[in-house]
C-alpha cells in the first residue's frame, strides 16, 4: 500500500500505532478502521444536532456541525489524493475535528471556558479553578477519543492511531488554538495539515451559502469581495435566475478555486521543503499544506466581511447571549445534583473531579438536549 504514496504521506508502516495493540484487520487498513470508528461513534451522531451558526430545527437547509464535517472530509479527501497523501488518514481527522465542539457553538465553548476557569459552588462547597481548567473543544475532542466513547470492553475511548490523534490535537485555523501539550511533535502531518485548510474552506463557503439564504448576508453587500466576484463571473451568475441555484453553484466555484489553489501551491512549498518523510514534517513548525499569497488574502478577506456582517448579526448575538445563562444554570444543577448525570459519567467525578465531569456532560449534549434538560431541571 505504501508505494501508492509519496514518501512523506503517513503510512502503517511509519506510524506509531495504537495504545493498545489490536490484531490487523483482514481487509481494512488501521486508517481506514480510524474513519469508520468515528463515523460510528456517538459523539460524530450528536453533531447532527449541534449549532454550526443556526439552531439546528430552525431549517432543514442550513449546516448543522455534522453536515459541516462531511463537507470538510470530502475537500479534504481531494486534497489529499492530489498530493498522493493519506486519503483514509485525512479523512478520518476531518471527520472528527469538531467531536469536542458543545451545544451551541463557539458561544457555548466561551461559556464552558469561563464556567471551567473560574471558582464555583460545587456540592455546596467553593470549589477552587482547576489548574489546567478552562474548556478548548481541540482538547475536547482528543478526551473524547481517548476516555469519553466507550464501545470496547478493554480499554476506554476509541483506540485511535497516533497520527490520527495527532492530528486533531494540532488542528488550528481562525477560531482554533490547539492546546494540548502531549505531543512532542511540532507540526502534525501533511494529511493533518490538510484538514486545517479543508476546515477553513469549508466554513466559508458554506456560512456564505447559508448566509445568503439566511437574508442576513446580500449579494450587493459582497460586490466589493474579490474571491465572491470572481466566482460569480466564473458561474455567469446574471444569466442564473434561480436563487437557490446561484447560491449554490457560487460556493461551489469559491471552493474549487481554493482547492486548486491549495493544491498547486502546496506541490511547490512541498518540493521547496525538500522532505524526505514523515519525521520531517513534524519538525517544522511552518505548515507546507498552504495557500498562495494572493488567494490566502482573499480567503482573509472573505472571513473578514463574514465575521463583521454574519457571525455579529443581531439576530445571531441574540441567541448567543442566552447561552451563558443557559449553560451556567445546567452547570450549578448538575454540580450540585451530579445524579442526574449518567452513571458511566458519575464514575469519573473521584479520579477526574466534579467540575470536569460536570463540563464533559454538557459539552456532549446537543442543543436540544441540553435544553430539554435545562427545562426539566
Amino acid at each position: 500500500m505504501s508505494s501508492e504514496f509519496a514518501d512523506y504521506a503517513v503510512t502503517e508502516k511509519v506510524s506509531r500505532g495504537r495504545a493498545f495493540p489490536e490484531k490487523p484487520h483482514p481487509y481494512r487498513c488501521d486508517f481506514e478502521r480510524d474513519r469508520d470508528r468515528i463515523i460510528h461513534c456517538s459523539a460524530f451522531r450528536r453533531l447532527e444536532g449541534k449549532t454550526q451558526v443556526f439552531t439546528p430545527g430552525l431549517d432543514d437547509y442550513y449546516r448543522t456541525r455534522l453536515t459541516h464535517s462531511i463537507e470538510v472530509a470530502q475537500i479534504g479527501r481531494t486534497i489529499a489524493k492530489a498530493l498522493g497523501l493519506n486519503e483514509s488518514l485525512t479523512e478520518a481527522i476531518c471527520l472528527a475535528h469538531d467531536l469536542g465542539h458543545p451545544p451551541f457553538g463557539h458561544a457555548g465553548e466561551k461559556a464552558l471556558d469561563d464556567l471551567m476557569s473560574h471558582p464555583r459552588f460545587c456540592g455546596g462547597k467553593l470549589a477552587p479553578a482547576q489548574a489546567g481548567g478552562g474548556f478548548e473543544h481541540n482538547r475536547q475532542t482528543l478526551r473524547i477519543v481517548d476516555l469519553l466513547e466507550h464501545p470496547y470492553p478493554d480499554f476506554f475511548g476509541l483506540n485511535l492511531m497516533y497520527e490520527t490523534r495527532l492530528g486533531l490535537a494540532k488542528h488550528k485555523g481562525p477560531y482554533d488554538n490547539p492546546q494540548d501539550q502531549t505531543f512532542p511533535e511540532l507540526n502534525c502531518s501533511l494529511e493533518g495539515q490538510i484538514a486545517d485548510i479543508a476546515d477553513r474552506i469549508a466554513v466559508n463557503s458554506h456560512d456564505l451559502e447559508d448566509g445568503l439564504r439566511a437574508g442576513l448576508i446580500s449579494s450587493e453587500g459582497l460586490k466589493n469581495i474579490e474571491i465572491f466576484i470572481e466566482a460569480q463571473r466564473r458561474i455567469k451568475a446574471d444569466a442564473i435566475k434561480d436563487q437557490t441555484i446561484r447560491r449554490t453553484r457560487t460556493a461551489k466555484a469559491i471552493i474549487d478555486t481554493l482547492v486548486s489553489d491549495c493544491i498547486e501551491t502546496s506541490k511547490q512549498s512541498i518540493a521547496e521543503a525538500d522532505i524526505s518523510g514523515v519525521s520531517d514534517v513534524y519538525s517544522r513548525s511552518e505548515s507546507l499544506i498552504v495557500l498562495s499569497a494572493q488567494g490566502d488574502a482573499n480567503l482573509l478577506e472573505l472571513e473578514k466581511f463574514l465575521l463583521e456582517n454574519f457571525y455579529q448579526h443581531t439576530s445571531l448575538i441574540q441567541t448567543s447571549g442566552k447561552v451563558e445563562d443557559w449553560l451556567g444554570q445546567l452547570f450549578d444543577s448538575l454540580c450540585r445534583k451530579p445524579q442526574l448525570m449518567p452513571g458511566y459519567f458519575q464514575g469519573f467525578i473521584a479520579e477526574r473531579g466534579l467540575q470536569r465531569v460536570v463540563c464533559d456532560y454538557i459539552a456532549g449534549m446537543t442543543d436540544r438536549f441540553c435544553l430539554k434538560m435545562l427545562d426539566e431541571i
